[in-house]
């Protein structure tokens, strides 16, 4: 069962190679990590469970890690947080297909269903998205822009040590 947090919404932000990142969440929890191309609020209120996440994402980036060890209270349906738990499952360094989702989730048929709720997670690298690719290997779309997805997938690669990138399991 979820743990819930109080109402309070605080905010950091971190610089990285795939651009600025806005952190959102709780004392307790991330609620959403996103990709933003404004200027961010100058004006807003952190702190330490999201200086926290900020400095896993840092060490994510930097190659140094690859599991995130935070609270996560995404908001969404019963079955986006279905299929944001599958996504979890998903190791660095591989891909899954939207149909390997589907099936991971029970129906085979909430493919398309199943790819919209990857479409709307809130939490960007740490609940992996961008490990679901087509099952024909193609890098499909990505909330984030396809740029970055491809960016995450390389950067993955060059730190799994020889894991194998794509393994699709239809």
């Amino acid at each position: 069962m979820e743990k819930k947090s109080e109402n309070v919404e605080y905010k950091t932000y971190i610089n990285s190679p795939v651009g600025l990142l806005e952190i959102t969440g709780s004392d307790e929890a991330i609620n959403r990590v996103s990709f933003i191309e404004e200027k961010f609020d100058s004006k807003f209120q952190t702190n330490s469970y999201l200086q926290e996440c900020a400095k896993q994402l840092e060490e994510y980036f930097n190659g140094g890690r690859k599991e995130f060890e935070l609270n996560l209270e995404p908001k969404g349906t019963e079955f986006q947080k279905k299929v944001w738990n599958e996504l979890l499952k998903v190791p660095y360094g591989y891909t899954k297909s939207y149909l390997f989702i589907s099936k991971m989730i029970g129906d085979t048929l909430a493919i398309r269903a199943a790819a919209k709720a990857n479409g709307q997670n809130p939490i960007a690298i740490i609940i992996p998205c961008h490990r679901i690719i087509g099952s024909d290997g193609s890098l499909t779309g990505y909330a984030g822009g396809l740029w970055r997805k491809k960016w995450l997938l390389e950067h993955e690669q060059k730190f799994s040590e020889g894991e194998k990138q794509l393994e699709l399991l239809l």
